[in-house]
């Protein structure tokens, strides 16, 4: 008798060491591939004219993700996610080529984003900007 009530009371605690193993393996797991809240992407970011000079980029975070801010050698600005479209690197602005490279398999894009050559399918995806009296305000 005695043995059996120590058997249920071993059996219970390792079926409830196991139920809590499991859900903190499982909860990191679900956090890293459940998709954001959607907190993060109605935010705006603004920054001054003065502070991207001609032919560079700003990296910045925005909805949770990387992007980029970009000031043409003709000036005009284009907001761009900094995601590269094949497998998700952080793609690197080449200033001396006015192009964006992606580090993990060579994507080239150009600065409105269009891929201009190797792997990625489709090229970065635009962000919108508004300017207003030299304040750039992107989302």
């Amino acid at each position: 008798m005695e043995n059996d009530g120590r058997r249920k009371f071993l059996g219970v605690c390792l079926a409830g060491a196991t139920v809590a193993a499991t859900a903190a393996v499982a909860y990191p797991v679900f956090r890293y591939l459940a998709p954001r809240s959607g907190q993060l992407s109605s935010g705006k970011i603004s920054f001054t004219a003065g502070e991207l000079p001609e032919g560079e980029a700003k990296f910045f975070e925005y909805a949770g993700s990387s992007a980029v801010l970009v000031k043409t050698k003709t000036g005009e600005m284009v907001a761009l996610s900094a995601v590269c479209t094949h497998l998700g690197c952080i793609v690197q602005w080449i200033k001396e080529k006015q192009q964006f490279l992606c580090p993990c398999h060579g994507g080239l894009f150009a600065t409105d984003g269009t891929v201009v050559g190797g792997p990625p399918p489709r090229p970065l995806a635009k962000i919108p900007i508004t300017l207003t009296e030299g304040k750039i305000t992107v989302g």
